[in-house]
This record gives structure tokens, C-alpha cells and sequence, in this order.
């Protein structure tokens, strides 16, 4: 069950003030009273009060679907990302946070496709082995993993060893909304260039690895891909 804050009205605060207060001819309880009325419209702030703490404490201290205090998030978790050019929905920039705060990091590729489908991309990633006399078979050119479309023994450097071909299925949809858009500031559909994939990517990449984009493959998914 999911931890929620009490949450106490206006009225619930006026009662408790009510019961501190004397007792006696001059300190009516008639909730018409002019006592029991100033007590009442008094103890309102209270009760807004602790509807923000409850917000606060249920909505903004949840990383996945925090608003207004999304960009002291941000702050600390070092984002947005100065290399991300395109604005970013508040969804796109609650699943970067999410991403930056969730990720233990490592270098496989697995790993970064998984990374990609967070930022909500999906992608194969090639690597290249140079042909080697006494290891490597003519003809023998097999996918090793046919979901990364990596494929051994290519003639050619012995540099490309290091180089890898993340390949970008398809653009990003993003939809508004209505519990994390900003009406009138973000659109009702988003179609997002890759531009945080390359930062992040090559960002984490292997310190002795160079990636080559490619575009040559981008489809448009279903168009209402995304929507309820």
C-alpha cells in the first residue's frame, strides 16, 4: 500500500483550535458565532497548508512524476543535459531524470540499447572484427547476435575494431499529457530528433570506442503510437 500523508482541512484545523480555547459565557461555540467564524476563516490557510505539504510530500518527492519541482530535480542531478538541443516535454525530461538516477552503468551493448529504450528509442548496434588469417573462416560472415545486426569478419582496418554503427529504428512521439504537459507550452504531439540519444551515448560510450550514427533506416511508427 502506498505511503500518503494524512491530509487535514480547513475545517479539521478550525476544530482544533476551537477545542484550545477557553470555556465559559464568553467564548461561544456556535459555529455561527463571530468567534467560531473568525476561528474558522483563520485556520483555512492551514488546511492549504497542508494540501501543498501533502502534494509535496506524494507527487514532487516522486521523481517519475514531478512537476513543480521538477527543475530543482534537475538542478541536482545535473540536467538538462547541455548537449540536448530540442526542447523537451516535462515527460521527456522526467524520464531523463529517471534514466540519470536509475542507471548503475556498463559497457555492453545490451546495455546501452536498454539505455536507449529508456530515452524511449529503439536501436541495434554493429560492431565491427577485422578478417584474421588463422581465426577467421572465408564466408563466414554469421550474425553473432541477429538483434544487434553484428556481423564478423569484414575486410578492412584492423581499426575498426573500435568503431561501432548504432543504427535508429524509428523517430520519438511525444504526446501531451494532462499529468505532466504544461497547457499552451507543449504541443499536442512532439516528433523528436535523437539528439539526447547521440549526447547520452556518446557520452557513456567505451573510452576507446567511436560511434557512427545512422539514419538510413528511420520509419515513422504507427502515428498513434503512444496514445491510450
Amino acid at each position: 500500500m502506498t505511503d500518503r500523508h494524512v491530509r487535514r482541512s480547513g475545517d479539521d484545523y478550525a476544530a482544533a483550535f476551537a477545542s484550545l480555547l477557553p470555556t465559559g459565557s464568553a467564548w461561544p461555540r456556535d459555529p455561527q458565532s463571530v468567534l467560531m467564524l473568525t476561528v474558522s476563516g483563520l485556520a483555512q490557510i492551514w488546511g492549504d497548508a497542508d494540501g501543498r505539504a501533502a502534494d509535496l510530500l506524494e507527487r514532487e518527492a516522486d521523481p517519475r512524476v514531478t512537476i513543480e519541482l521538477l527543475p530543482d530535480w534537475e538542478r541536482a542531478f545535473g540536467l538538462p543535459d547541455p548537449c540536448v538541443d530540442e526542447p523537451l516535454t516535462v515527460a521527456d525530461r522526467q524520464r531523463a531524470l529517471v534514466v540519470k538516477m536509475t542507471t548503475e552503468g556498463g559497457q555492453s551493448r545490451d546495455y546501452f540499447i536498454a539505455v536507449a529504450a529508456a530515452l524511449g528509442y529503439e536501436i541495434n548496434i554493429r560492431e565491427y572484427a577485422p578478417f584474421m588469417v588463422g581465426v577467421s573462416q572465408v564466408g563466414d560472415t554469421r550474425p553473432t547476435g541477429a538483434a544487434t545486426e553484428d556481423f564478423r569478419w569484414q575486410i578492412g582496418p584492423t581499426e575498426m575494431r573500435f568503431y561501432w554503427t548504432v543504427q535508429v529504428g524509428a523517430v520519438r512521439l511525444s504526446w501531451f499529457r494532462a499529468s505532466s504537459g504544461q497547457a499552451g507550452v507543449d504541443p499536442h504531439l512532439r516528433i523528436s530528433l535523437a539528439t539526447d540519444l547521440e549526447c547520452v551515448l556518446r557520452r557513456w560510450k567505451p573510452g576507446h570506442t567511436d560511434i557512427i550514427f545512422d539514419y538510413s533506416g528511420l520509419s515513422t511508427p504507427n502515428p498513434m503510437a503512444g496514445t491510450p
